[in-house]
Formats: C-alpha cells, sequence, structure tokens
C-alpha cells in the first residue's frame, strides 16, 4: 500500500548537494552523521504534517548544524547583581593580564624544558614562585582547586592516621562537599574535638598525646558566621601542641586573601603568612575568590610536607594544566608588582570609593531619563567570603515595570545578558560589579529592554 505523504531525500543525494556547500576540509565521517540527523528530523516534521523542505534548504540546514558545533553556548555577561564573586557568574573576574596568558597556552612553550640547557627540566614554577614570596612560605604547590589541596594536605596523616578537626569547623565548602568526606575520602579518620560554639586548644591535647592523631586541621568558616557564646582557639597556642606531639598543622582558608581586607571596611580575612607565621605547617586556599585569578588549589608551607604532597600518587590526578598556571602566575605576578588593587577585578571592585560608583551611576541614569533613578545600595564579595559582610554602594533602579519581566528583559536584548537583581519590588543594577568599560553598553542595553515593553 503506497502513501502519497512526501519521503525526504537518500542520505548519499543529500550528501551530494550538502559537498557542494561545505568545501572540502569537512571530515567525511562528520558530515555523514549531519546528513542522517538532518533526514531524521525530516521525516519527524513529515509525520507531523509539516511542509517538505527542498533539497537545497535540507543541505543549507545540514552545514548549519555543522556549524553550531563551533558556538560556544555560554554567553558572556554583565554583573550588576552586587554579588562581587558570583559563583553562577563564573566566580572571580580574571585581570586582563591572566586572560592574555591563558590565550598563549594553546601554543607550543617552554613548560618543562629548561631553556639554557634545553633539557627537560621542572614543570613551570612560576606560579609557585610567586606565592613563596607573597606568603613567606619555603615551598608552594599548585592544584586543581582547593577541595583537591585539601585533599593532599590531610594525606600528610597517613592511610588511617587521626585528623583533629574542631566540631565548629566540620563544614561543607560548596558543591555539596564536606570536610569529614574529605578526610574519609583521603585514608584519614576524623577525631572530633570541642563543640559546635565552644572549641578550646587543650580540646586538641587528649588524641595527640595518646597518639591516635597525626595531624591537627583547622578550616576557616569562610561562608558562614557564628555568633553569641561563641569561642576559639588561639592559632598558635594549637600549633604548640601539635608540635609538641609531632603532629603537623594544616589550615584550610577557603578564600585565602592576600591583601588585608579591613583597609576598605571589611572585618579581617586570614592570611596565609599570618597562620604560618602562627605556627601552621601547611595553608590551603583559593586561587579564585578573594585571591581574583582562575580557579586553582594554592598550598603553601613546610618544604618536607610541600615535596611529600607532591609525590602523593594522587597530586597527579589534581595537578592543574598549562592554561591555569599561567592564569594563576599572572594574576600572583600583579600583586607582587604592587598592581592588585588596579588591575585585578575583584580588588579593584572591593577598593573603589562609594562615591565613584555614584557618579558612574548618575551618569547612566541621565541617559535613561524618569525610569531609572539612582539608589544606595548594599554590594557583597561573595563566593563563599566575608560572609554577612557589604560594601556600600550606588546603583540604579529601575521604576514603573513589573521586576521579573524587566530581569528577563535585561537578559535578553544586549549582547550581552545584563544580570540584575530585585530589591523592594523593583530592578536594581549595582555598578560596583560592572567593569568601568561596560557602562556605555549596560545604558543601552537598559535602554533597549525598557523599549521592549514600551
Amino acid at each position: 500500500m503506497s502513501s502519497d505523504r512526501p519521503r525526504p531525500p537518500s542520505v548519499e543525494r543529500l550528501l551530494a548537494v550538502a559537498r557542494t556547500r561545505t568545501g572540502t576540509e569537512r571530515d567525511a565521517t562528520a558530515l555523514t552523521d549531519a546528513a542522517r540527523e538532518t533526514i531524521d528530523d525530516e521525516r519527524r516534521r513529515l509525520r507531523a504534517g509539516e511542509k517538505a523542505r527542498t533539497i537545497d534548504d535540507l543541505a543549507d540546514a545540514v552545514v548549519m548544524s555543522l556549524e553550531d558545533f563551533l558556538e560556544m553556548d555560554v554567553a558572556g555577561a554583565i554583573n550588576a547583581t552586587g554579588v562581587i564573586v558570583h559563583t553562577n557568574l563564573g566566580r572571580a573576574p580574571w585581570p586582563d593580564e591572566a586572560i592574555a596568558a591563558v590565550a598563549g597556552a594553546g601554543s607550543p612553550l617552554l613548560l618543562e624544558i629548561d631553556r639554557e640547557t634545553g633539557r627537560r627540566g621542572a614543570r613551570f614554577r612560576r606560579a609557585e614562585e610567586h606565592l613563596i614570596a607573597l606568603t613567606g612560605a619555603e615551598d608552594a604547590l599548585i592544584t586543581n582547586n582547593n577541595a583537591a589541596a585539601l585533599a593532599l594536605a590531610v594525606g600528610l596523616a597517613g592511610r588511617g592516621g587521626g585528623v583533629v578537626v574542631s566540631r565548629g569547623e566540620l563544614v561543607e565548602i560548596g558543591g555539596g562537599v564536606r570536610i569529614p568526606e574529605i578526610i574519609r575520602r583521603a585514608g584519614a579518620k576524623l577525631i572530633e574535638v570541642g563543640a559546635t560554639n565552644r572549641t578550646a586548644a587543650a580540646d586538641f591535647a587528649e588524641p595527640l598525646a595518646a597518639g591516635r592523631a597525626k595531624a591537627v586541621l583547622r578550616v576557616h568558616p569562610s561562608n558562614f558566621a557564628i555568633t553569641g557564646f561563641t569561642a576559639i582557639p588561639h592559632q598558635a597556642e594549637v600549633a604548640r601542641i601539635a608540635h609538641e606531639h609531632g603532629a603537623v598543622v594544616i589550615d584550610d582558608l577557603g578564600s585565602g586573601a592576600l591583601l588585608p581586607t579591613e583597609r576598605f571596611g571589611l572585618s579581617h580575612e586570614p592570611m596565609p603568612s599570618e597562620r604560618l607565621a602562627a605556627g601552621s605547617d601547611v595553608v590551603t586556599f583559593s586561587g579564585d575568590k578573594l585571591v581574583g585569578g582562575p580557579q586553582a588549589g594554592l598550598v603553601v608551607g613546610r618544604a618536607d610536607l610541600i615535596a611529600r604532597m607532591r609525590r602523593d600518587p594522587l597530586a597527579r590526578a589534581m595537578r592543574p594544566d598549562k592554561a591555569t598556571l599561567l592564569g594563576v602566575a599572572a594574576t600572583l605576578g600583579l600583586y607582587r608588582a604592587g598592581l592588585a588593587l588596579s588591575r585585578i577585578p575583584v580588588w579593584r571592585m572591593i577598593a573603589t570609593p562609594a562615591d565613584e560608583v555614584r557618579v558612574r551611576a548618575e551618569r547612566v541614569a541621565d541617559r535613561i531619563g524618569q525610569a531609572a533613578s539612582v539608589v544606595p545600595l548594599s554590594s557583597t564579595v561573595g563566593g563563599g567570603s566575608l560572609p554577612g559582610e557589604t560594601i556600600p554602594s550606588f546603583g540604579v533602579a529601575v521604576t514603573g515595570r513589573s521586576a521579573n519581566q524587566s530581569l528577563a528583559d535585561l537578559r535578553r536584548v544586549g549582547r550581552q545578558p545584563l544580570i540584575g537583581r530585585i530589591e523592594e519590588g523593583r530592578v536594581v543594577l549595582d555598578l560596583r560589579t560592572v567593569d568601568p568599560r561596560f557602562d556605555e553598553e549596560l545604558a543601552s542595553t537598559l535602554e533597549a529592554a525598557l523599549a521592549v515593553r514600551g
């Protein structure tokens, strides 16, 4: 029984036409796969009663499907949320120097070759050399993220070795990863001491004196705060007790600021150099967040312990690629050059005076007219850093429209999506977290979004 329903062309017939549009550089298998997928799609359309496409239309669809594979599905965005390190927007925006360094990673480079001798040498050490200079550590190590750095550090306790942690520091560090799980997966044994809200240095003495623990782990609560009836032991006193019993002290700082945050009206964030000076043997922290570069785990401390971590069989699985190493080195180099505040976006956003942000907001609002007004706002650092801390800021509020609809329009109409927040029933755009280079684009996008709904 025949059917009057139109049928798509054969694969070979479609390929013959598609080849005239793609040239000779396309791989034949990829072209054939695309043709088959296009024909399968055409069959579905015809079964649904849609009009048959011509052979030329189908050949164009084949070429378009191949071109789509070259498109990135992650769009750049303008962060006007007021959250400096926004996890959903890629965390810390990189300095231009890091972007340029990573762009060069695609070419051959002397990653493990000594330029003078031509022989194989140590893997690129520039980032680690910067860390040593910035923290006063004996040695340093880079991993692919801070969770990896912490896992290698906890491994210093050895298989089945005890790791003492205050109950108030058994935290979840993001992505559902919890400190007890990291210790367990590293093959060590968790020993809890103290209470959730109060722990004393003496609480660490018993398991260390009994030989049940080979390491003390301290975890800085960088993404939460406990207030009220609380007590934490002094770092130097805990280190003294640990060292008396031959144990190592590991400090996980999470964000790990390399500049004093209190200079900018924020509470003090512990710095790696301070923890090393207070007796810590190994300190781990993130390469993004408050450091302001690519995601990486940064480890500083005693040379013999860093060497042991470097020899750990898991270190290979946790090793960063050349792009990360170059980006981290470029970021850390800005600290050593004294340019962190002006060149690293995270610190530039933190350090910019509120009055400067207000002037920029006024320029944008003046251009928009009555639909926009300048409002005082509070920015946050974000990214699990400095919980509860805010920075005075200014932004532009959009009035007279549905806040949810306005947010949607701002995401869709510009060259880059413009991401703001809703506050008191209106959309606000915090200029502190917007690179000044994008002020003009922000204003144009806002004008276009307002024009959509009239």
